[in-house]
């Protein structure tokens, strides 16, 4: 009998500890590392030659929405593609369970705007053999999975379980007894597994009709806010109370407008590291993260352990008029995702809609500059040659107005035309500020929402081949420690993160020099008969999830070692 399932010889280890690299072998035996070092003799079922090659621990993704795609797609891409090995799921508060039956078409509804998933493939492929949190983790533990998974409770749900659908919508104040169920519901669901508990709190507790942050991206299906913007700081404490009292498991916040000391409290009551979502890598924003990264480090100083999630890639946002919900209110009525195609058509080409749509600020087309956005695809041959030209460059050749000139190419191309434009006007400045500070959380990918138009699973791909090899921002050392053992320690992942004798074999073997991702492009696999942008990495030799190869030479080898990480434990073969 062989000695080792999988020995790894010769590869360059960066081990995710922050030690230097050095080269060595990796002995592999029923899902976990058994051996670091060299291996001189021992036996093995199979050698993997990684000379000249990085090993290093996979990829640990926080900030997913794979809550659906999880029971059609056992390689959660675009992040099993991109040297993922676990994710989280369940942020902002989102999330499918506990769901009654008569509002399992709601919470789909919901999760069509705020995650913007298409609801012909949720109703596809969601099995919804589940009322119950317990009961909806049996049914993922029972799905083929490429890549490990750990769940959050979404708040939402639970709101709205306890409370009511109007009730929660409304923003009504939980009883004594209500929160104490509320909590009860915790406590079952992470005596199930889950990892701890999201909120998306954007809004004015108790009044739904106040303005969100988020505003209509963020919004429920109807435009209304969700149950946890509106819901009251005292619920959030209760929550955290309950990790305070079990001593496990972790916070994700998205509420940008909550008051420090609101955020302060939830560290010191739950003990629980909590994740402020999210820190974009905006060149604007360099000295207001100057202000928020300097709290967190008072924070940590005095043991309250709060961490940014940052936004670190910049991958292009792809995008067609069929599907985009990024507009500004007036085109959002004229050309938005619920508007029928055909009626989109004629809208673009109305003259009295196109003067209402020139009367709006250029951004709210694009959520940028006009000049930033480019066309990428055409299937008019009479507007070929403006592929990889900006919409203003266009309006000036043809000397339109920005407006007009788009209008016309979408119409002539009957919503076919593919345009790229960069989030939240990420630039280098800011994603050197990010990088710079050691306890912001690279990401955010955002896998398995906004099918449509965002594909960043491969966050982690971008961090090395980008700021590390191209821009030299960090060492590669320190970049595996922030993309695998941090988010893991923040996580409470088990034995994960890092390569260590007995530590999961959770494994990528890459070649650092062609380490890439491919540009998004539109793929037509969803169920339901829908479509999605996907980007594949590249440079991957092989990936390895609980000692299982998954990927080898950046295909899918369809093995399925993946595992859902019940209070991130278990999981080996």
């Amino acid at each position: 009998m062989a000695e080792y399932d999988i020995v790894i010889r010769n590869g360059t280890i960066v081990d995710g500890a922050r030690n230097p690299r050095y080269r060595g072998d990796l002995g592999i035996r029923d899902g976990k590392i058994a051996r670091l070092g060299l291996i001189r003799g021992g036996t093995a079922e199979r050698e993997i030659d990684a000379t000249g090659l990085i090993v290093a621990p996979g990829f640990i993704d926080l900030h997913t929405h794979y809550d659906a795609q999880v029971f059609w797609d056992p390689y959660l891409t675009t992040s099993g593609w991109n040297g993922v090995t676990s994710v989280v799921v369940g942020n902002c508060g989102f999330g499918f369970a506990p769901t009654r039956e008569n509002l399992r078409q709601r919470a789909m509804e919901s999760m069509t705007k705020v995650e913007a998933i298409p609801m012909a493939t949720m109703q596809a492929a969601i099995p919804w053999d589940w009322e119950t949190y317990p009961e909806m983790l049996d049914s993922i533990d029972r799905v083929p999975k490429a890549v490990n998974l750990l769940p959050y409770v979404g708040l939402n749900p639970l709101l709205i379980w306890v409370l009511g659908l109007e009730d929660a919508k409304a923003g009504r104040k939980p009883s004594d007894a209500e929160h104490a169920e509320l909590a009860r519901l915790l406590h079952e669901a992470m005596d199930a597994g889950a990892c701890g508990w999201s909120s998306q709190t954007l809004g004015t507790p108790g009044d739904p009709g106040a303005p969100t942050l988020g505003g209509a991206a963020q919004s429920d299906f109807d435009g209304t806010p969700m149950p946890s913007d509106v819901m009251w700081p005292e619920t959030q404490l209760v929550m955290a109370q309950v990790l305070g009292e079990r001593g496990e498991g972790f916070i994700e916040l998205s509420g940008a407008g909550m008051g420090r000391e609101h955020w302060e409290k939830l560290a010191e009551i739950s003990g629980a590291p909590v994740i402020y979502q999210a820190l974009p890598a905006s060149d604007m924003m360099i000295e207001a993260h100057r202000d928020l990264l300097g709290w967190f480090d008072r924070c940590r100083e005095r043991g309250l352990r709060i961490y940014g999630q940052g936004i670190t890639q910049n991958p292009p946002l792809v995008f067609t008029f069929d599907y985009w919900d990024l507009w500004g209110p007036v085109w959002q009525e004229f050309a938005g995702p619920d508007v029928p195609s055909d009626v989109k058509l004629a809208n673009l080409a109305d003259p009295a809609v196109r003067e209402k749509l020139r009367a709006e600020p250029l951004k709210y087309m694009f959520i940028g500059a006009v000049d930033q956005a480019r066309v990428v695809s055409t299937e008019s041959a009479e507007y070929e040659a403006f592929v990889g030209r900006s919409v203003a460059e266009i309006a000036e050749a043809q000397g339109k107005h920005p407006v007009d000139a788009i209008c016309d190419l979408v119409v002539a191309d009957r919503l076919k035309t593919s345009f790229q434009l960069s989030q939240f006007d990420i630039g280098l400045d800011g994603i050197k500020q990010l990088i710079d500070n050691t306890y912001v959380i690279p990401g955010l990918s955002d896998g398995g929402a906004h099918l449509k138009y965002l594909a960043a699973g491969s966050y982690a791909t971008e961090y090395i081949s980008r700021y590390v090899r191209e821009h030299a921002f960090s060492t590669l050392e320190e970049a595996h420690w922030r993309l695998s053992a941090l988010p893991a320690f923040c996580a409470g992942f088990q034995d994960r993160g890092v390569l260590r004798e007995g530590a999961a074999a959770d494994v990528i073997v890459y070649d650092y020099e062609k380490l890439d991702y491919e540009f998004p492009n539109f793929r037509h696999d969803l169920p339901g008969d829908e479509y999605r942008i996907a980007s594949a990495g590249r440079g991957y030799r092989y990936v390895l999830v609980n000692g299982a190869v998954t990927i080898e030479d950046d295909k899918q080898t369809d093995v399925y070692s993946g595992a859902l990480l019940r209070g991130g434990r278990g999981g080996s073969n």
